[in-house]
């Protein structure tokens, strides 16, 4: 606006109902879209909180692990050599299942050895900082001993590792498998 801009769009506010019959698909939509062609786009799935909730289910019952599940784009990051900004998607993850709700909880590490237990070192430090942990608010919001944590959402975090592991080029890698996300220190 600041540009001169009169209306401003994303590609998730295009085409979302039918113009004169055409131009519009109930199951998929502009967002997250990819060239496919010179004249054509590859569409994002409009809903898949049925598929995420469905995927949570199987593995469950296949397994009886409880697992979360997104669906996730491209990542939220700037790639530090060649300075692009990996931001084509309004949101990281559209779609996910109720366990990847908010943000990281986390207590700094460095700033616990740096600061709290300056004068530790050795099995007392990590004694130390496991205590922290275990007894740690619930909220640590505001506090010096999270500050320099991601306060990002937890989808975000999880799709950009996604999407760096997946790729966009020819990896194929249909499901990526993240295990010990919500694990810490004190966790063995």
């Amino acid at each position: 606006m600041a540009a001169g801009a009169k209306v401003v769009c994303s590609l998730d506010e295009i085409m979302t109902a039918p113009v004169n019959g055409s131009g519009f698909n109930e199951l998929y939509g502009l967002l997250g879209s990819n060239k496919s062609t010179e004249d054509k786009v590859k569409l994002f799935p409009r809903d898949s909180s049925g598929l995420v909730l469905d995927i949570q289910k199987k593995v469950m019952d296949k397994t009886g692990k409880h697992v979360e599940v997104m669906v996730y784009g491209d990542g939220a990051f700037k790639d530090p050599q060649g300075k692009i900004w990996e931001l084509a998607d309004p949101v990281v993850s559209p779609f996910f299942t109720d366990g990847l709700i908010g943000t990281p909880n986390e207590l700094k590490l460095k700033y616990l050895a740096d600061n709290d237990y300056k004068d530790l070192s050795g099995e007392a430090l990590r004694d130390a900082i496991s205590e922290s942990i275990r007894k740690k608010d619930a909220d640590l919001k505001g506090s010096m001993a999270s500050q320099g944590t991601t306060p990002r959402q937890l989808t975000d975090l999880i799709g950009s590792l996604c999407d760096l592991t997946s790729g966009s080029g020819d990896k194929g890698t249909p499901v990526v498998l993240v295990q010990g996300y919500f694990d810490n220190y004190t966790n063995d």
